[in-house]
């Protein structure tokens, strides 16, 4: 089937589907902005999966030479930044799809707030106002671990959430980690690396198994993914919790991301402190 659009009940929010890409779009503004923003979504959306799959291999692998399409140019350029570690552009596919939306939205239009949420990817524009977002601790439940309030000054253009539970496979054990970023692409790699270091190397608790034997054409080979995390004692949390926050504070020093949120059996670590003066650790409530 070729992409479907349709306005959701509330008549408000726009869902757009097409193969296994699910977007949710709200814009605020001037009726006839907001109108002509969702109809130029589904005029962009059109051949997002085409355009994709035809250089799929190459995404699928290590960040190497550059791709020709726009979204997939995207990709390149948000994960390339975290290489020699091993990242491929499809670590920020989710986010790049939702930028591409998005920008295509804001051709000729005034939207005071506008997102697309790409199945917890989400891409924002802010030009007044706030987004108050739930930070999720669990992708497999939805549970929110609390809410972070977002303000034009933040400058944050994305928010992305990976884990071991999420809807792609994980090399850590993180429950959640979500990344607030400049664009929804960059939140969408940096979470997927960090997530990458949460974990307990060796440790009989944890099951793992071959990506290609659960899902052949994926882009992690035969790389060990996390498919089990049994009861961890709070210092093999911490021990567990640690490698992410290094990670997180390696990428806040060279700007590549903001904030980050990790979760994990219950425990949580968000840094930094502040963001333009106003406290991360009050803005993230627990809850």
């Amino acid at each position: 089937m070729g992409p479907v659009a349709r306005m959701l009940a509330d008549q408000r929010r726009l869902h757009l589907q097409h193969g296994p890409i699910d977007l949710i779009i709200e814009a605020f503004g001037p009726e006839a902005d907001v109108r002509r923003a969702y109809q130029q979504a589904q005029t962009a959306f059109a051949t997002v999966l085409d355009d994709l799959v035809l250089e799929l291999p190459l995404l699928r692998k290590p960040v190497e030479s550059e791709p020709q399409g726009q979204i997939a140019r995207a990709m390149w350029a948000a994960t390339f930044p975290f290489s020699p570690e091993f990242i491929t552009p499809m670590a920020a596919v989710a986010g790049s799809v939702a930028d591409h939306i998005l920008a295509a939205m804001l051709e000729n239009n005034v939207l005071s707030r506008a997102y697309v949420n790409n199945g917890g990817d989400i891409a924002l524009h802010l030009a007044e106002g706030a987004f108050t977002v739930g930070i999720c601790d669990d992708p497999a439940t939805g549970a929110a671990g609390g809410t972070v309030t977002i303000r034009p000054d933040d400058r944050i253009g994305g928010i992305a959430t990976s884990g071991w539970r999420g809807r792609s496979f994980s090399l850590g054990i993180a429950d959640a980690v979500t990344v607030l970023a400049q664009n929804a692409a960059c939140a969408d790699a940096a979470a997927t690396m960090i997530a990458n270091r949460v974990d307990l190397p060796g440790s009989a608790k944890i099951r793992r198994a071959p990506a290609d034997s659960i899902q052949p054409d994926n882009d992690l080979g035969s790389r060990a993914v996390t498919t089990a995390v049994g009861d961890l004692d709070d210092g093999e949390i911490d021990t567990a919790l640690d490698g992410g926050v290094t990670a997180a504070q390696h990428y806040l020093s060279r700007g590549l991301i903001r904030a980050a949120y990790l979760s994990l059996a219950g425990h949580r670590r968000a840094m930094p402190e502040t963001i333009n003066n106003h406290h991360i650790r009050g803005s993230v409530t627990n809850g």
